[in-house]
């Protein structure tokens, strides 16, 4: 695995985390009341970042998708009970992207990402190289995580649920996030001020506009706020 150092343009971002479920009060009812809380705080923080900025391409990452949903199916199979169609079709990892873009009447393109400890990060590189790709087209990063049902076992680092939504392009930037990605680092040299999970490292660096760390089994990350280009 190479080591990996990216800087790219914010605009600006947002956070929810919340012991409720936001209303997202954009969507039509008749939607919203078919989404889950894991979808509710992603399009919750994508409305709230987004704002008016449209066409917008768009990267969701979570690390257990609609987990909830999958296992309300399973148990409904189960136990011999109908499944219904439109559980069946929200349960599947880019269901937010869909809802987004169809209330919005936004075809641009949009990519799904879980990868594990590491889906936060790797959804940062993704939405870099999007943007990358065409700077003058803003790209939408937005990440949801709830912790999985204890049915799996203890799988879970982060118990907190949370989302998510980091605008990358669109103007003047606020200010830029520089990433990097240390391959094959022992993952007992963990340091004193290294976070607990990804997403509280990045809500640090972005809050406090500082340089905040995690370290995982086969690699360090860093990211660090610069009010200029790094």
């Amino acid at each position: 695995m190479a080591d990996l150092h990216w800087t790219m343009p914010i605009a600006r971002w947002t956070s929810i985390s919340t012991a409720g479920v936001p209303g997202v009060e954009a969507l039509d009812p008749m939607v919203r009341r078919r989404l889950s809380r894991l979808s509710r705080l992603a399009l919750q923080a994508a409305y709230d970042c987004a704002r008016s900025e449209n066409p917008l391409r768009m990267v969701f990452a979570s690390r257990h998708g609609e987990l909830a949903r999958t296992t309300g199916i399973l148990a409904d199979i189960g136990a011999a009970e109908p499944v219904s169609p439109t559980a069946f079709s929200l349960s599947v990892l880019n269901a937010v992207t869909g809802v987004f873009g169809i209330a919005r009447r936004d075809r641009s393109a949009a990519t799904a990402i879980a990868a594990g400890h590491e889906t936060l990060g790797y959804a940062l590189l993704e939405a870099y190289s999007q943007y990358e790709t065409s700077p003058a087209s803003p790209v939408l990063l937005v990440y949801a995580h709830e912790p999985a049902d204890g049915v799996y076992g203890d799988v879970d680092d982060d118990a907190q649920s949370v989302g998510l939504a980091i605008l990358v392009g669109a103007g003047e930037p606020d200010g830029h996030l520089t990433c990097e990605m240390t391959a094959d680092v022992a993952a007992d040299a963990r340091a004193a001020d290294d976070a607990d999970t990804q997403s509280a490292a990045v809500l640090r660096c972005l809050s406090a506009r500082t340089t905040a760390s995690w370290r995982g089994e086969r690699a360090a990350w860093r990211w660090s706020w610069h009010d200029r280009a790094a």
